[in-house]
C-alpha cells in the first residue's frame, strides 16, 4: 500500500465535527491535502466558517457548517443538507468531544458537567451516525472513525467522567463496526494519549515538547481511510515516544 500522503482522495467527501480547532483542525488539514472534499462542523459559527475560506484559498475544496453534535435537530438538518449538495459522505470522522471540569473526583462532579460530556462524547456520536450512516449505505461503502482516548482504555482518576464516556464509545464503536461490516462500511476507534492542545485536561505540567501533536492524530486518520478494501484496523492506540 502507498504511504497515506500519495493517496488522492478525490471525489470522496469527509465530514469532521470538532473541525475547527486541535485535532479536529489538523485531521481536515489532512484529509484536505489528500484531495477530499471536505467539510467541518462545529459550534463557533466564525470559526468554522474562517477554515474553509483558508483552504479554499490554498486550492482544496472545504465547507463550514455549525452544528451542535449535541441538538439532534441541528445533526439532521447537517445530514438533510449532506445528502442534497454532495449525494454521499464516503468519510465521518467524530471528533468533537469535552473533557469537563479538571482535577474533580467523581462524587465532586456537578451533574451539569456529567450530561455535557456525555452528551457530547455519546450522544453526539450516535446522532451523527443515525444521520449519515444511511448515506454510506446508500453508496455502498464508507468510513467512520471515531476518536477517543486511552482514558478509554486505562483509569483516569479525577476524570472518571471523561474516561466513562469514553469506554463507552469504544464500546459503542465496536457494536457498530459489526453492524456495518456487511454494509462495506468501516468503523474505526482511534485513541491518543495526551496531545497538546488547549483542549487536553492532563496538559498543565507536562513537557508539551513530548506530548503527541494533533499531526499524530490525523496521521493515524489517513491510514485508516486508504487501507487496502479487505480489510480495516478497528482500534489504533497513540502514545508519545517519551512519557511527558
Amino acid at each position: 500500500m502507498q504511504p497515506a500522503n500519495l493517496v488522492s482522495l478525490s471525489g470522496s467527501v469527509a465530514l469532521v465535527t470538532g473541525g475547527g480547532r486541535g485535532i479536529g483542525l489538523a485531521i481536515v488539514n489532512k484529509l484536505a491535502s489528500m484531495n477530499a472534499t471536505v467539510v467541518l462542523t462545529g459550534r463557533d459559527e466564525a470559526r468554522v466558517q474562517q477554515v474553509p475560506r483558508e483552504l479554499t484559498g490554498r486550492g482544496h475544496r472545504a465547507e463550514g457548517i455549525a452544528c451542535d453534535v449535541t441538538d439532534r435537530a441541528s445533526v439532521e438538518a447537517l445530514g438533510e443538507h449532506l445528502r442534497k449538495t454532495y449525494g454521499r459522505v464516503d468519510i465521518l470522522v467524530n471528533n468533537a468531544g469535552i473533557g469537563g471540569p479538571p482535577g474533580l473526583l467523581l462524587h465532586e462532579t456537578p451533574p451539569d458537567d456529567w450530561e455535557a460530556i456525555f452528551n457530547t462524547n455519546l450522544r453526539g456520536v450516535y446522532y451523527m451516525m443515525r444521520a449519515i450512516v444511511p448515506l454510506m449505505i446508500a453508496a455502498g461503502a464508507g468510513h467512520i472513525i471515531n476518536i477517543s482516548s486511552l482514558a478509554g482504555k486505562n483509569p483516569l482518576p479525577r476524570g472518571a467522567a471523561y474516561s466513562a464516556s469514553k469506554w463507552a464509545l469504544n464500546g459503542l464503536s465496536y457494536g457498530v463496526a459489526e453492524e456495518l461490516r456487511s454494509q462495506n462500511i468501516r468503523v474505526s476507534v482511534v485513541c491518543p494519549g495526551s496531545v497538546d492542545t488547549d483542549f487536553s485536561p492532563r496538559r498543565h505540567g507536562k513537557d508539551t515538547l513530548k506530548m503527541l501533536k494533533p499531526e499524530d492524530v490525523a496521521h493515524a486518520v489517513a491510514m485508516l481511510v486508504t487501507q487496502e478494501p479487505q480489510s480495516f484496523i478497528s482500534e489504533v492506540l497513540i502514545r508519545p515516544t517519551q512519557k511527558p
